[in-house]
């Protein structure tokens, strides 16, 4: 039986953006810890060590002994961090933030190579452990909601001027890819995960501020299970994050959830079914599913995490609403 009180060392490779988010949740749990920081810039590698008791390093390589590295780098470089770390070091265990990779044929050779390397790939998909969302998953598997038929999701969120010139690789075709990938990808691993596989898709997206990518995007998606299903993103609402939604209308009923990062019911409608007692509080829109997430790792559950094909699902979908659909 796995000794939960083992614990687990964890380098940080990336201290940008998002590693705020990662640290917090590291911390929740006493069995994890961050050994190492490393950066390209010793000034961020230094500002996480002084925060978490770390090892600063520019040094990708120099991170041997640790048992889990969280890449957290621009989303173009996470393919080639992974397989780096994978290839190059004797970590076993590798986090890899969202996206996994902008293009299809990166992610299959992101998965050749680690699998051959022998380590273990865990990406983020902190949506699927939003506890409304696991909870949607469990009454639409026990048939709670009927036939679902029609389903609305919308990111609606700022994004800056700052929020691009602080970090030249935002709105980049090789890094950034765009709204989809960097700040819907996790809402339309949500919808995957709930409705499963999609059948038609069509989409329109626009880059009206200049950058490379699209800044607003807006497709239609028809699933295999049945659903048709609209999806609503982009980084140009005035000044803050406007709406973060997902209505579901069903044949046993309607369900609305909103808030930073799905955490409030505003309805719920459902035959022979109490609104559930899970609303949350945040104070930034990641959700706590990364919390979950690194719990997860604590205790070993690898089979938490999602498989190849959902995966490779939800990056071909990406890349064909990003890319393939002009």
């Amino acid at each position: 039986m796995h000794d939960s009180c083992i614990m687990k060392n964890i380098v940080l490779i990336g201290c940008g953006r998002i590693s705020n988010r990662h640290i917090e949740a590291i911390e929740e749990h006493p069995d994890l810890q961050i050994a190492v920081a490393c950066d390209k810039d010793i000034s961020k590698a230094k500002a996480v060590a002084e925060r978490t008791g770390a090892r600063p390093t520019t040094d990708m390589f120099d991170i041997d002994g640790v048992d889990i590295a969280s890449v957290l780098t621009p989303s173009g470089m996470h393919p080639r961090h992974t397989i780096e770390i994978a290839e190059k070091t004797n970590v076993p265990n590798i986090v890899t933030e969202k996206p996994l990779s902008i293009t299809e044929r990166e992610l299959l050779e992101l998965f050749r190579r680690v699998d051959a390397s022998g380590k273990r790939l865990l990406p983020v998909f902190q949506n699927r452990y939003n506890p409304l969302v696991q909870h949607l998953k469990s009454t639409i598997q026990k048939g709670g909601l009927g036939q679902v038929y029609s389903v609305i999701c919308n990111v609606l969120w700022n994004r800056n001027t700052a929020y691009f010139a602080d970090y030249p690789w935002h709105g980049t075709r090789e890094m950034d890819g765009g709204v989809v990938y960097t700040q819907a990808s996790h809402y339309v691993d949500m919808l995957l995960f709930l409705f499963g596989p999609v059948q038609d898709v069509c989409g329109m997206g626009s880059a009206m501020r200049g950058y490379e990518v699209y800044d607003t995007h807006s497709s239609l998606l028809r699933f295999k299970s049945g659903p048709i299903a609209t999806l609503n993103a982009t980084v140009n609402a005035y000044e803050k994050n406007f709406n973060t939604e997902l209505i579901i209308i069903a044949e046993k009923g309607n369900i609305h959830l909103s808030g930073t990062n799905l955490n409030a019911i505003s309805a719920w409608n459902v035959k022979d079914m109490d609104k559930p007692n899970l609303e949350f509080s945040l104070t930034h829109e990641y959700g706590k599913g990364h919390n979950t997430m690194y719990r997860y790792i604590a205790e070993e559950k690898w089979e938490m995490f999602p498989n190849k094909k959902e995966i490779q699902e939800g990056i071909r979908l990406m890349e064909n609403l990003s890319y393939g659909i002009r």
